[in-house]
Protein backbone atom coordinates (compact mmCIF):
# COMPACT_ATOMS: atom_id res chain seq x y z
CA UNK A 1 0.00 0.00 0.00
CA UNK A 2 3.19 2.13 0.70
CA UNK A 3 4.16 1.68 -2.76
CA UNK A 4 1.29 2.23 -4.39
CA UNK A 5 0.51 5.92 -2.51
CA UNK A 6 3.94 6.77 -3.42
CA UNK A 7 3.50 5.60 -6.76
CA UNK A 8 0.69 7.99 -7.42
CA UNK A 9 2.07 10.71 -5.42
CA UNK A 10 4.72 10.63 -8.36
CA UNK A 11 2.51 10.11 -11.16
CA UNK A 12 0.33 13.55 -10.32
CA UNK A 13 3.90 15.37 -9.94
CA UNK A 14 4.37 13.82 -13.53
CA UNK A 15 0.70 14.82 -14.85
CA UNK A 16 1.62 18.24 -13.54
CA UNK A 17 4.63 19.08 -15.37
CA UNK A 18 7.36 17.38 -13.43
CA UNK A 19 9.64 15.03 -12.52
CA UNK A 20 9.33 12.62 -9.45
CA UNK A 21 11.13 10.07 -8.72
CA UNK A 22 11.67 7.57 -5.76
CA UNK A 23 14.95 8.47 -3.63
CA UNK A 24 17.37 7.20 -1.57
CA UNK A 25 16.77 4.02 0.70
CA UNK A 26 13.56 2.56 -1.09
CA UNK A 27 15.43 2.55 -4.40
CA UNK A 28 18.82 0.79 -3.11
CA UNK A 29 16.50 -1.75 -1.14
CA UNK A 30 14.20 -2.61 -4.24
CA UNK A 31 17.06 -2.90 -6.74
CA UNK A 32 18.31 -5.59 -3.79
CA UNK A 33 15.14 -7.34 -3.71
CA UNK A 34 14.19 -6.10 -0.03
CA UNK A 35 11.15 -4.70 1.19
CA UNK A 36 11.96 -1.08 1.59
CA UNK A 37 10.13 0.28 5.50
CA UNK A 38 8.93 3.41 3.92
CA UNK A 39 8.71 5.34 0.43
CA UNK A 40 10.47 9.28 -0.26
CA UNK A 41 9.41 11.09 -3.42
CA UNK A 42 12.33 13.61 -4.89
CA UNK A 43 11.44 15.80 -7.18
CA UNK A 44 11.63 19.36 -8.82
CA UNK A 45 7.74 20.65 -7.33
CA UNK A 46 8.61 23.65 -4.77
CA UNK A 47 7.16 23.26 -1.21
CA UNK A 48 4.03 25.77 -2.48
CA UNK A 49 3.38 23.74 -5.58
CA UNK A 50 3.28 20.88 -3.62
CA UNK A 51 0.91 22.27 -1.08
CA UNK A 52 -1.10 23.00 -4.28
CA UNK A 53 -1.31 19.66 -6.01
CA UNK A 54 -2.51 17.65 -3.07
CA UNK A 55 -4.93 18.11 -0.68
CA UNK A 56 -3.78 16.86 2.33
CA UNK A 57 0.22 18.02 3.12
CA UNK A 58 2.46 19.19 6.63
CA UNK A 59 5.74 20.64 6.31
CA UNK A 60 8.61 18.59 7.88
CA UNK A 61 11.44 21.02 6.62
CA UNK A 62 10.06 23.04 4.15
CA UNK A 63 13.19 25.61 4.52
CA UNK A 64 14.90 22.21 3.44
CA UNK A 65 12.35 21.27 0.87
CA UNK A 66 10.52 18.46 2.57
CA UNK A 67 7.18 17.85 2.76
CA UNK A 68 4.85 15.40 4.21
CA UNK A 69 1.61 14.29 1.64
CA UNK A 70 -0.91 12.16 3.02
CA UNK A 71 -2.23 10.22 0.04
CA UNK A 72 -4.56 6.58 0.23
CA UNK A 73 -3.91 6.34 3.89
CA UNK A 74 -0.11 6.64 3.97
CA UNK A 75 2.45 9.05 4.14
CA UNK A 76 5.17 9.55 1.51
CA UNK A 77 7.72 12.34 2.36
CA UNK A 78 8.36 14.36 -0.85
CA UNK A 79 11.63 16.75 -0.84
CA UNK A 80 12.69 19.06 -3.81
CA UNK A 81 15.97 18.47 -5.24
CA UNK A 82 18.14 20.07 -3.62
CA UNK A 83 22.12 21.31 -3.51
CA UNK A 84 23.35 22.13 -0.35
CA UNK A 85 25.68 24.88 1.26
CA UNK A 86 28.41 24.36 4.08
CA UNK A 87 27.89 22.21 7.39
CA UNK A 88 29.02 24.94 10.16
CA UNK A 89 27.28 22.60 12.72
CA UNK A 90 28.00 19.55 10.85
CA UNK A 91 24.91 18.28 11.01
CA UNK A 92 22.45 20.83 8.71
CA UNK A 93 23.37 22.64 5.89
CA UNK A 94 23.78 26.28 6.16
CA UNK A 95 21.69 27.02 3.33
CA UNK A 96 19.64 25.22 0.49
CA UNK A 97 18.98 25.54 -3.30
CA UNK A 98 16.36 24.07 -4.93
CA UNK A 99 18.17 22.18 -7.59
CA UNK A 100 18.27 19.33 -10.28
CA UNK A 101 18.49 15.72 -10.00
CA UNK A 102 22.56 15.70 -10.53
CA UNK A 103 23.23 18.00 -7.68
CA UNK A 104 20.68 16.55 -5.77
CA UNK A 105 22.46 13.01 -5.53
CA UNK A 106 26.19 14.57 -5.48
CA UNK A 107 24.77 16.21 -2.20
CA UNK A 108 23.99 12.55 -1.03
CA UNK A 109 25.94 10.49 1.63
CA UNK A 110 26.47 7.34 -0.20
CA UNK A 111 26.20 5.83 -3.61
CA UNK A 112 23.68 3.19 -3.12
CA UNK A 113 21.64 5.87 -1.17
CA UNK A 114 21.53 8.37 -4.20
CA UNK A 115 19.92 6.42 -6.88
CA UNK A 116 16.89 7.40 -8.52
CA UNK A 117 13.79 5.57 -9.66
CA UNK A 118 10.97 6.40 -12.03
CA UNK A 119 8.21 4.14 -10.97
CA UNK A 120 5.78 5.76 -13.67
CA UNK A 121 8.29 4.52 -16.02
CA UNK A 122 8.06 0.60 -17.74
CA UNK A 123 9.22 -2.35 -16.07
CA UNK A 124 12.95 -2.66 -17.00
CA UNK A 125 15.88 -5.30 -16.38
CA UNK A 126 18.62 -4.75 -14.10
CA UNK A 127 20.99 -7.69 -13.28
CA UNK A 128 18.82 -10.58 -12.79
CA UNK A 129 16.04 -8.77 -11.83
CA UNK A 130 12.96 -6.84 -13.32
CA UNK A 131 12.54 -3.59 -11.70
CA UNK A 132 9.01 -1.67 -11.52
CA UNK A 133 10.20 1.25 -13.07
CA UNK A 134 13.57 3.26 -14.37
CA UNK A 135 16.52 3.24 -12.45
CA UNK A 136 18.31 6.48 -12.57
CA UNK A 137 22.07 5.87 -11.62
CA UNK A 138 24.10 9.55 -11.62
CA UNK A 139 27.17 8.47 -9.34
CA UNK A 140 28.10 5.03 -9.48
CA UNK A 141 25.60 3.30 -7.40
CA UNK A 142 24.07 0.42 -9.55
CA UNK A 143 28.20 -0.81 -9.60
CA UNK A 144 28.44 -0.59 -6.08
CA UNK A 145 25.01 -2.53 -5.67
CA UNK A 146 26.58 -5.06 -7.22
CA UNK A 147 29.75 -4.98 -6.20
CA UNK A 148 28.19 -4.81 -2.61
CA UNK A 149 30.27 -1.96 -1.34
CA UNK A 150 29.43 0.96 0.65
CA UNK A 151 31.06 4.02 -1.00
CA UNK A 152 31.42 8.01 -0.49
CA UNK A 153 29.80 10.16 -3.02
CA UNK A 154 32.57 12.26 -4.56
CA UNK A 155 35.08 13.08 -1.59
CA UNK A 156 34.63 11.10 1.68
CA UNK A 157 36.34 14.03 3.32
CA UNK A 158 33.95 16.34 2.48
CA UNK A 159 30.74 13.93 2.99
CA UNK A 160 31.68 13.20 6.44
CA UNK A 161 33.03 17.03 7.13
CA UNK A 162 28.97 17.70 6.56
CA UNK A 163 28.15 15.20 8.78
CA UNK A 164 30.39 13.26 11.08
CA UNK A 165 27.46 10.51 11.97
CA UNK A 166 27.95 9.40 8.50
CA UNK A 167 30.37 7.51 9.52
CA UNK A 168 28.24 4.94 11.87
CA UNK A 169 25.93 5.04 8.90
CA UNK A 170 28.59 3.05 6.49
CA UNK A 171 28.97 0.94 9.44
CA UNK A 172 25.38 0.27 9.89
CA UNK A 173 24.36 0.10 6.56
CA UNK A 174 27.31 -2.06 5.67
CA UNK A 175 26.79 -4.47 8.35
CA UNK A 176 22.85 -5.09 7.21
CA UNK A 177 23.10 -5.50 4.08
CA UNK A 178 26.66 -7.71 4.23
CA UNK A 179 28.04 -4.76 2.10
CA UNK A 180 32.03 -3.89 2.61
CA UNK A 181 32.94 -0.26 3.25
CA UNK A 182 35.17 0.93 0.29
CA UNK A 183 38.94 1.43 1.00
CA UNK A 184 39.37 5.35 0.30
CA UNK A 185 35.61 5.93 2.89
CA UNK A 186 36.98 3.67 5.27
CA UNK A 187 40.39 5.25 5.07
CA UNK A 188 38.61 8.90 5.78
CA UNK A 189 36.38 7.56 8.29
CA UNK A 190 39.55 6.00 10.29
CA UNK A 191 41.16 9.08 9.83
CA UNK A 192 38.13 11.34 10.83
CA UNK A 193 36.88 8.67 13.96
CA UNK A 194 38.19 10.98 16.71
CA UNK A 195 35.87 13.83 15.30
CA UNK A 196 32.71 11.95 15.73
CA UNK A 197 32.76 13.20 19.65
CA UNK A 198 31.69 16.70 17.88
CA UNK A 199 27.91 15.08 17.65
CA UNK A 200 25.54 15.02 19.87
CA UNK A 201 25.04 12.12 21.55
CA UNK A 202 21.19 11.52 21.31
CA UNK A 203 21.88 10.75 17.58
CA UNK A 204 24.94 8.64 18.49
CA UNK A 205 22.46 6.98 20.73
CA UNK A 206 20.34 6.12 17.82
CA UNK A 207 22.38 4.75 15.16
CA UNK A 208 23.78 2.52 18.29
CA UNK A 209 20.12 1.11 18.73
CA UNK A 210 19.21 0.61 15.42
CA UNK A 211 22.86 -1.54 15.11
CA UNK A 212 22.02 -3.33 18.13
CA UNK A 213 17.85 -3.84 16.57
CA UNK A 214 19.46 -6.09 14.10
CA UNK A 215 21.02 -9.45 13.70
CA UNK A 216 24.36 -7.82 12.02
CA UNK A 217 25.14 -6.37 15.04
CA UNK A 218 28.39 -8.16 15.61
CA UNK A 219 29.61 -7.28 12.19
CA UNK A 220 28.43 -3.93 12.90
CA UNK A 221 30.54 -3.50 16.52
CA UNK A 222 33.43 -5.05 14.69
CA UNK A 223 33.75 -2.78 11.72
CA UNK A 224 33.25 -0.05 14.12
CA UNK A 225 36.47 -1.46 16.51
CA UNK A 226 37.98 -1.66 13.36
CA UNK A 227 37.77 1.89 12.20
CA UNK A 228 38.13 3.32 15.64
CA UNK A 229 34.93 4.24 16.28
CA UNK A 230 34.23 2.92 19.37
CA UNK A 231 36.24 5.01 21.44
CA UNK A 232 34.40 7.81 20.53
CA UNK A 233 30.58 6.39 20.50
CA UNK A 234 31.35 5.28 24.35
CA UNK A 235 33.76 7.55 25.54
CA UNK A 236 36.40 4.23 26.05
CA UNK A 237 39.94 3.32 24.94
CA UNK A 238 39.15 1.69 21.70
CA UNK A 239 40.18 -2.15 21.29
CA UNK A 240 39.80 -4.93 19.06
CA UNK A 241 37.90 -6.76 21.40
CA UNK A 242 36.80 -10.86 20.29
CA UNK A 243 33.21 -10.43 20.30
CA UNK A 244 32.11 -14.17 21.57
CA UNK A 245 28.98 -12.92 23.62
CA UNK A 246 27.51 -10.64 20.92
CA UNK A 247 28.13 -12.61 18.10
CA UNK A 248 26.62 -16.12 19.47
CA UNK A 249 23.34 -13.98 20.43
CA UNK A 250 20.07 -15.31 18.34
CA UNK A 251 19.49 -12.87 15.55
CA UNK A 252 16.12 -11.78 17.15
CA UNK A 253 17.50 -10.71 20.73
CA UNK A 254 16.39 -7.75 22.21
CA UNK A 255 18.54 -4.10 21.83
CA UNK A 256 19.13 -4.71 26.00
CA UNK A 257 20.56 -8.39 25.47
CA UNK A 258 22.61 -7.22 22.80
CA UNK A 259 24.03 -3.81 24.33
CA UNK A 260 24.44 -6.36 27.84
CA UNK A 261 26.56 -9.13 25.36
CA UNK A 262 28.82 -5.68 23.95
CA UNK A 263 28.96 -4.75 27.73
CA UNK A 264 30.62 -8.35 28.19
CA UNK A 265 32.46 -8.56 25.52
CA UNK A 266 34.20 -5.55 26.40
CA UNK A 267 34.47 -5.35 29.66
CA UNK A 268 33.52 -8.99 31.49
CA UNK A 269 30.12 -9.86 33.60
CA UNK A 270 31.74 -7.36 36.14
CA UNK A 271 32.59 -4.54 34.28
CA UNK A 272 29.74 -4.98 32.36
CA UNK A 273 27.15 -4.09 35.33
CA UNK A 274 29.66 -1.08 36.06
CA UNK A 275 29.42 0.11 32.06
CA UNK A 276 25.63 1.16 32.38
CA UNK A 277 26.16 4.66 34.05
CA UNK A 278 28.59 5.75 31.85
CA UNK A 279 26.67 3.96 28.56
CA UNK A 280 23.40 5.77 29.89
CA UNK A 281 25.41 8.76 29.27
CA UNK A 282 27.21 8.09 26.41
CA UNK A 283 24.29 6.74 24.13
CA UNK A 284 21.73 8.73 26.15
CA UNK A 285 19.90 5.96 27.05
CA UNK A 286 16.14 6.46 28.30
CA UNK A 287 15.36 5.28 32.10
CA UNK A 288 13.29 2.06 30.55
CA UNK A 289 16.43 1.58 28.63
CA UNK A 290 18.76 2.03 31.17
CA UNK A 291 16.95 -0.21 33.73
CA UNK A 292 16.40 -2.92 31.06
CA UNK A 293 19.80 -3.33 30.34
CA UNK A 294 20.75 -3.01 34.16
CA UNK A 295 17.84 -5.80 34.96
CA UNK A 296 19.26 -8.07 32.06
CA UNK A 297 22.95 -7.99 33.91
CA UNK A 298 21.84 -8.64 37.86
CA UNK A 299 19.81 -11.38 36.56
CA UNK A 300 22.34 -13.12 34.18
CA UNK A 301 24.70 -12.51 37.66
CA UNK A 302 21.99 -14.13 39.72
CA UNK A 303 21.63 -16.88 36.87
CA UNK A 304 24.98 -18.08 36.52
CA UNK A 305 26.24 -18.10 40.71
CA UNK A 306 22.84 -19.15 42.23
CA UNK A 307 20.27 -21.14 40.19
CA UNK A 308 21.30 -24.32 41.43
CA UNK A 309 20.96 -23.55 45.19
CA UNK A 310 17.92 -21.55 44.93
CA UNK A 311 14.67 -22.53 46.67
CA UNK A 312 11.82 -23.04 44.09
CA UNK A 313 9.57 -19.97 44.82
CA UNK A 314 13.26 -17.78 44.53
CA UNK A 315 13.51 -19.60 40.89
CA UNK A 316 10.46 -18.49 39.87
CA UNK A 317 10.38 -15.05 41.36
CA UNK A 318 13.86 -14.63 39.26
CA UNK A 319 12.23 -16.44 36.00
CA UNK A 320 9.53 -13.59 36.17
CA UNK A 321 11.66 -10.52 36.73
CA UNK A 322 12.07 -8.37 33.95
CA UNK A 323 14.95 -9.17 32.81
CA UNK A 324 15.10 -12.46 32.82
CA UNK A 325 14.53 -13.34 29.35
CA UNK A 326 17.63 -11.39 28.26
CA UNK A 327 19.67 -12.68 30.70
CA UNK A 328 18.91 -16.22 29.45
CA UNK A 329 19.60 -15.12 25.84
CA UNK A 330 23.16 -13.75 27.33
CA UNK A 331 23.34 -16.79 29.44
CA UNK A 332 22.55 -19.06 26.18
CA UNK A 333 25.37 -16.78 24.07
CA UNK A 334 27.83 -17.62 26.52
CA UNK A 335 27.04 -21.28 27.82
CA UNK A 336 24.63 -23.20 25.91
CA UNK A 337 24.84 -25.99 28.02
CA UNK A 338 23.90 -24.32 31.51
CA UNK A 339 21.12 -22.47 29.62
CA UNK A 340 19.49 -25.70 28.50
CA UNK A 341 19.65 -26.94 31.73
CA UNK A 342 18.14 -23.68 33.17
CA UNK A 343 15.27 -23.91 30.08
CA UNK A 344 14.08 -27.34 31.32
CA UNK A 345 14.03 -26.66 34.89
CA UNK A 346 11.81 -23.44 34.16
CA UNK A 347 9.60 -25.53 31.63
CA UNK A 348 9.62 -28.15 34.95
CA UNK A 349 8.31 -24.96 37.24
CA UNK A 350 5.84 -23.53 34.41
CA UNK A 351 3.75 -26.86 34.24
CA UNK A 352 3.88 -27.88 38.23
CA UNK A 353 0.23 -27.05 38.33
CA UNK A 354 1.43 -23.33 40.16
CA UNK A 355 3.36 -21.43 37.48
CA UNK A 356 5.79 -18.83 37.47
CA UNK A 357 4.08 -15.77 38.40
CA UNK A 358 0.40 -16.44 39.53
CA UNK A 359 -1.96 -13.95 40.91
CA UNK A 360 -1.60 -13.57 44.87
CA UNK A 361 -4.09 -15.37 46.69
CA UNK A 362 -3.25 -12.65 49.71
CA UNK A 363 -3.11 -9.28 49.09
CA UNK A 364 -2.94 -6.48 51.12
CA UNK A 365 -6.23 -5.85 51.39
CA UNK A 366 -7.13 -8.66 52.80
CA UNK A 367 -4.70 -8.53 55.18
CA UNK A 368 -6.17 -5.58 56.30
CA UNK A 369 -9.94 -6.37 55.73
CA UNK A 370 -8.68 -9.22 58.15
CA UNK A 371 -7.80 -6.43 60.77
CA UNK A 372 -4.08 -6.43 60.87
CA UNK A 373 -2.83 -3.21 61.11
CA UNK A 374 -0.42 -1.96 57.97
CA UNK A 375 3.17 -1.68 59.03
CA UNK A 376 6.75 -1.42 57.64
CA UNK A 377 6.17 -5.92 58.37
CA UNK A 378 3.18 -6.11 55.75
CA UNK A 379 5.79 -6.70 52.61
CA UNK A 380 7.65 -9.32 54.43
CA UNK A 381 4.75 -11.11 55.86
CA UNK A 382 3.20 -10.84 51.74
CA UNK A 383 6.21 -12.13 50.45
CA UNK A 384 6.18 -15.14 52.76
CA UNK A 385 2.51 -15.93 52.10
CA UNK A 386 3.78 -15.98 48.53
CA UNK A 387 6.42 -17.77 48.61
CA UNK A 388 4.77 -20.47 49.92
CA UNK A 389 2.20 -20.10 47.30
CA UNK A 390 4.94 -20.70 44.55
CA UNK A 391 6.12 -23.86 46.35
CA UNK A 392 2.61 -25.19 46.13
CA UNK A 393 2.38 -24.72 49.93
CA UNK A 394 -0.81 -22.74 49.99
CA UNK A 395 -3.45 -22.58 47.29
CA UNK A 396 -6.64 -21.34 48.86
CA UNK A 397 -7.03 -17.66 50.74
CA UNK A 398 -7.88 -19.58 53.75
CA UNK A 399 -4.74 -21.57 53.59
CA UNK A 400 -2.85 -18.15 52.78
CA UNK A 401 -4.87 -16.40 55.51
CA UNK A 402 -3.92 -19.02 58.15
CA UNK A 403 0.05 -18.56 57.55
CA UNK A 404 -0.24 -15.39 57.48
CA UNK A 405 -1.78 -15.03 61.22
CA UNK A 406 1.13 -17.69 62.12
CA UNK A 407 3.56 -15.76 60.92
CA UNK A 408 2.66 -11.77 61.92
CA UNK A 409 4.18 -11.83 65.14
CA UNK A 410 7.96 -12.89 63.52
CA UNK A 411 7.29 -9.21 60.96
CA UNK A 412 5.60 -7.28 63.81
CA UNK A 413 2.38 -7.15 62.31
CA UNK A 414 -0.18 -7.08 65.07
CA UNK A 415 -3.92 -6.53 64.76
Amino acid sequence: MARDAAVDVARRLQDAGHIAYFAGGCVRDELLGLEPTDYDVATDATPERIRGLFHRTSEVGAAFGVMLVRENHQTIEVATFREEGAYSDRRRPDDVRFSTPEHDARRRDYTVNALFLDPVAADEAVGQSTIHGHVIDLVGGLDDLRAKRIRAVGDPNDRLAEDHLRALRAVRLAAKLGFEIEAGTARAIREHASELVGVSRERIGEEVRRMMGHASRAKAVAMMQSLGLDAPVLGEPAGDHPLATLGALAPGASPSAALGAWAIDRSGAVGAAEAVGAWRVRLMLSNEESRALRDALDSLAALRADWGAMPVAARKRLLATPGCDDARAMLRAIDAVACDAIDRDANTLASDGVGIAPAPVLTGDELVGAGFKPGRGFKGLLDLVYDAQLEGRVASLDEAMALATREAGRFGVGR
